[in-house]
């Protein structure tokens, strides 16, 4: 059985949002990202891929398809495939989401 404890796995970096690989295979990716206030993941596309974000700690500013939502612990949102998509944390603690992708992007190792 494959697992891993997510809590041990985190991370945090002054200079960038961390984005930690959970687990992948041909169809998913799953990654946790870390950021500190002010940290974010630019607006971006995905042609082919849904991206699925949920808030494990703190406070997210996201933005799908330009509408933007505060959204906080345990809530869950979708960037469909082909809706520009970004996230910030504007709060004044750090920001942990889980994310799940698929299928996986042709250009992810």
């Amino acid at each position: 059985m494959d697992y891993v404890d997510l809590a041990e796995q985190r991370k945090f970096d002054e200079a960038a949002m961390q984005k930690i690989p959970v687990f992948s295979s041909d169809k998913l990716l799953f990654d946790q990202y870390c950021l500190l206030p002010g940290q974010q993941q630019r607006t971006h596309t995905h042609e082919a891929e849904d991206k699925v974000y949920v808030v494990l700690q703190g406070e997210a500013l996201f933005d799908i398809g330009g509408e933007r939502e505060m959204l906080a612990e345990g809530t869950a949102v979708i960037a469909r495939a082909g809706v520009p998509h970004g996230v910030r944390n504007e709060s004044d603690s750090a920001l942990v989401l889980l994310v799940a992708m698929a299928p996986k992007p042709a250009n992810a190792s």
